[in-house]
């Protein structure tokens, strides 16, 4: 299994999806982090106008040009079961459930930490934290 948390730094957790730099990519076996891996993530500033683009149809963040944007952010991320945030849109979250890869928001800041709460099952998905 393959958790993706999203960071800046590698050691923190990012509060915000679509801004944030990185994922740092854990390979679970047995229940043991086994691997780590820092990959490169698109973000709302690659696609130009820092995260305030204009959308069609629907709610913000949620009609099929934002969903084409949130799936090329998932693109280095296929391989991973989960992604842990510290926050995100509704858009990107209907969007990752809608690639296979399960969001989850928490108010852990701690990569290492945040990961292993997933592994043994203890962390809660804080959706309250969408916005």
């Amino acid at each position: 299994m393959k958790i993706a948390v999203i960071t800046d730094d590698g050691k923190i957790i990012s509060r915000h999806f679509g801004r944030a730099l990185n994922y740092l990519v854990f390979t679970v076996e047995e229940g043991k982090i086994i691997a780590r891996e820092l990959r490169s993530k698109l973000g709302h500033a690659d696609f130009g106008g820092g995260g305030h683009h204009e959308h069609q149809g629907g709610s913000h963040g949620m009609d099929p040009v934002s969903h084409d944007r949130h799936a090329r952010m998932a693109d280095a991320i296929t391989d991973c079961q989960a992604v842990i945030c510290g926050g995100m849109g509704m858009g990107a979250y209907q969007s990752l459930r809608q690639l296979n890869i399960q969001p989850v928001l928490t108010e852990i800041g701690d990569v290492e930490q945040a990961a292993q709460a997933f592994i043994d099952g203890k962390i809660v998905d804080r959706t309250e934290m969408l916005h």
